[in-house]
């Protein structure tokens, strides 16, 4: 994908190449804004699930004990279905919010966000060992990485591949829905093999299209434009990485015996 800003109308410019210099390191900030932000968010959502999965009155009010004729179960309690549907509000809030809001509160529910996502995702450390959530971190780190680094510095235009890529996410979540009431392992299998392919490939066009929006607008470093929207690009990313994560954990992450 060609990108061709024009520099002349580009503030401070004295010479087109000075004008691409000073660009080009306005671009490099802000991306390292739009990772640090994601970075963090992780951070955040992995000390949360852990906590709360290794502190037994916490979990045990998210996932109290029942009495059932098969036995005594932890099961999903009303603070349970909060953590796993409250993300959605915080999401669509940003994303119709983003413009209206002021860069402080922006920064406050995406904080909120990845708190919440963490309590969602605590039983992965009650599923999977934890040497294993370690091992399929980092292969999604990895993944992440090269597939981030492509998005970046690739010439190549990924817009159609964007658009067929949220085609197959609606597929994806359609799909879901459907096997909630078919209970079908082999659908199972192909949502999540489809899932994986299709939020490595969302991470390469969410990338360039972060790059492409900062060329086209040139967010002022320290503004409250350029404060929303590296939080707001950071959400983008940071979803990628969390669905990547958490696919790969079915297909790598080794179970618990009990």
């Amino acid at each position: 994908m060609a990108y061709t800003p024009d520099f002349r109308t580009y503030p401070g410019s004295g010479t087109a190449a000075t004008s691409a210099a000073v660009l080009d390191a306005g671009l490099r900030s802000y991306m390292l804004r739009v990772y640090n932000w994601m970075a963090s968010g992780l951070v955040l959502t992995g000390i949360v699930a852990y906590f709360i999965a290794n502190t037994p009155s916490l979990y045990d009010a998210f996932y109290p004990m029942v009495q059932t004729p098969r036995g005594i179960f932890h099961q999903p309690g009303a603070l349970a279905y909060v953590a796993m549907f409250a993300p959605l509000a915080f999401v669509l809030v940003l994303n119709f919010g983003v413009n209206r809001l002021s860069s402080t509160a922006v920064q406050g529910i995406f904080w909120a966000f990845c708190a919440v996502m963490g309590a969602s995702m605590m039983n992965i450390f009650k599923i999977y060992t934890g040497a294993s959530v370690a091992s399929v971190f980092f292969i999604t780190s990895g993944t992440f990485a090269a597939m981030s680094i492509w998005g970046y510095v690739t010439r190549t235009d990924l817009t159609k591949m964007g658009s067929f890529l949220m085609m197959g996410l609606m597929g994806m979540i359609i799909a879901g829905l459907v096997n909630m009431f078919v209970g079908s392992s082999a659908l199972q299998f192909a949502i999540s093999i489809i899932g994986v392919l299709v939020f490595t490939g969302l991470t390469a066009y969410d990338t360039q299209r972060i790059k492409a929006d900062y060329l086209q607008n040139a967010y002022a470093a320290g503004t409250p434009e350029a404060a929303k929207r590296s939080v707001f690009d950071a959400l983008s990313l940071y979803l990628n990485f969390v669905n990547l994560f958490t696919l790969l954990l079915q297909f790598f992450g080794d179970r618990r015996s009990n």
